[in-house]
């Protein structure tokens, strides 16, 4: 699991966070005073888990439907918003201001850790 101070160093990263398998918060960090707090930060890790649910059902179907493989498991995912954006990869993620992130630079080091 990667350290949320250093995802807090990535490209427009806004907040880090990890939450359980249910979706429960477990930890954050918040860099300034940017209008993510706690609440939010809860509320983004259910939502990760219920995404991650419904990505892997559809990538479990689409393999057993077409035949093709590679698609699961899932393991992480960006949800794209107007002005900020969350990327995830297993229990870990990074809200990241969409005008400076860099979206590969911070899934790479969610997966590397």
């Amino acid at each position: 699991m990667a350290n949320l101070d250093t995802l807090l160093e990535l490209p427009g990263a806004m907040a880090a966070f990890t939450f359980s398998d249910r979706g429960e918060l477990s930890d954050f960090k918040i860099k300034g005073d940017n209008g993510l707090n706690e609440d939010i930060l809860d509320l983004l890790s259910h939502v990760c888990i219920a995404n991650l649910s419904i990505s892997t059902m559809q990538a479990r179907g689409w393999e057993k439907m077409t035949g093709m493989s590679g698609f699961y498991p899932t393991e992480g995912f960006t949800m794209i918003g107007m002005d900020w954006s969350t990327v995830m990869h297993g229990s870990t993620a990074v809200v990241v201001d969409n005008d400076h992130a860099d979206f590969r630079q911070t899934y790479d080091s969610l997966e590397n850790g």
